[in-house]
């Protein structure tokens, strides 16, 4: 993007994400919702911990996750997360720089641990989600730096920020800052449970341009409108903002603007191992096709593929170059 350092800039929860295989029978032991997400305290963290099998333990966060996605694109990239500066927290580190990814914010070094999210998979790929923010909820306004921001072709927001207060005002301050620079502001929603928490509010960014874009799932959607009618929901939603894109799983996605909709398919796959990440890798996709200018059908089929890579192996960021894979499947990059 013109006189950008950056194409695109995230602000996330820093999470470190724990993952196990398990079954039904562990979830509803633990009385958890099935595919949602849950905020726990450090002593639920540990009992959930204690109870699992054998584990693969990486960094993660959804913003985090997208960030490094359009970084395997060959974007240029940044993340605003705070972690603890523990063990956990300079592994994070390590790793966001290790995928080309800027990543300036100043670890805490006192208050709680770095966040982690115990992240039960089942048999079908389904995950689950238990999160302790941990020193993730410390980020706060002053952590945004206003040069860094302004430099940002699109500035990318998760709606997990919505949760800590501080996080909330970084996030408000940044879209304030992206737009003041004439530059974008997009937003995921993250969980319907949390569309659920914070609905009215949701709709008043959207309403009140605070976002140009929103990312949503078809569960999200219904949530935001309160209705099962999935038509109306996207009638609604393009009064509402610019431009918002839903995923629809194996349907695919619709692409909705003032403009009109427009429908892209699902990439095909093997095997459905775990769905951890898959919205996060479509954004990562998609606002990697925004800022090459490829049109919202490019962006879709580039958001597609990734969601694809991502869900056929565990864990929540690619394991190969999504640069040479949307080369090889004749995508702009």
């Amino acid at each position: 993007m013109a006189g950008a350092k950056y194409d695109v800039l995230a602000i996330g929860n820093a999470i470190f994400d724990v993952l196990v295989k398990t079954d039904e029978s562990f979830l509803s032991r633990h009385g958890m919702a099935k595919g949602g997400m849950a905020l726990i305290d450090e002593p639920r963290a540990a009992a959930i911990y204690e109870d699992m099998g054998p584990a693969t333990e990486m960094s993660g966060g959804s913003a985090a996750n997208t960030i490094v996605g359009i970084a395997s694109f060959g974007a240029r990239t940044a993340y605003v997360g705070k972690v603890k500066n523990d063990q956990i927290g300079r592994m994070y580190a390590h790793d966001i720089r290790a995928a080309g990814v800027a990543f300036e914010t100043k670890p805490a070094i006192e208050g709680p641990a770095t966040g982690c999210s115990y992240i039960l998979v089942t048999g079908d790929g389904e995950r689950t989600m238990n999160t302790y923010l941990g020193a993730a909820q410390d980020l706060t306004p002053a952590d945004i730096d206003e040069g860094e921001i302004a430099a940002a072709g699109i500035t990318y927001l998760e709606g997990y920020l919505w949760d800590p207060q501080s996080a909330k005002e970084a996030f408000v301050k940044a879209a304030g800052i992206a737009h003041g620079a004439g530059r974008k502001v997009a937003l995921t929603l993250s969980d319907s449970f949390c569309v659920d928490r914070y609905r009215d509010e949701f709709l008043d960014l959207m309403r009140k341009d605070t976002v140009d874009l929103v990312f949503a799932n078809e569960a999200e959607l219904h949530s935001l409108y309160l209705t099962s009618d999935f038509d109306s929901a996207l009638t609604q939603l393009r009064k509402d903002i610019k431009l918002g894109v839903v995923t629809r799983s194996e349907k695919g996605c619709v692409v909705a603007s003032q403009q009109g909709v427009i429908a892209v398919p699902a990439y095909p796959i093997g095997q459905i191992v775990d769905t951890t990440g898959a919205g996060d890798l479509f954004a990562a996709g998609f606002l990697f096709g925004l800022v090459r200018d490829a049109g919202y059908e490019n962006a879709g089929r580039l958001g597609a593929l990734a969601a694809a890579e991502v869900i056929q192996h565990i864990g929540a960021r690619p394991q190969v170059s999504l640069k040479d894979l949307a080369k090889q499947n004749g995508l702009p990059v």
